[in-house]
């Protein structure tokens, strides 16, 4: 769960702007996906190194496209331990979660 001070940062015109210079830059594809030669639009610009207290206020971590990762929201679960949600349609049309 974020803390109070990354929310503020992730909030801020600073995160926003670079955010989407960073997305600009690499072309806003899963730069994950791309590894493996799959063109998946990304969602969400990562952290490698976590956003932390201790380093919420260090623009080398919070702002450097060195730190950054665009990556889709299948490969940022993954990133985080969760396993990724895969769906199918049964007969009649409806979505089934596979587990």
């Amino acid at each position: 769960m974020p803390t109070p001070a990354a929310y503020t940062f992730y909030n801020s015109t600073a995160w926003k702007r670079c955010r989407e210079a960073y997305r600009e830059r690499v072309g806003n594809l899963c730069e994950d996906c791309l590894r493996e030669g799959r063109f998946t639009p990304a969602e969400i610009v990562h952290h490698i190194v976590p956003v932390t207290e201790a380093n919420v206020n260090d623009p080398s971590i919070t702002l450097s496209f060195d730190n950054l990762r665009c990556v889709c929201r299948e490969c940022h679960a993954k990133e985080h331990g969760a396993r990724p949600r895969r769906y199918k349609v049964d007969a009649i049309g409806r979505v089934i979660i596979c587990e």
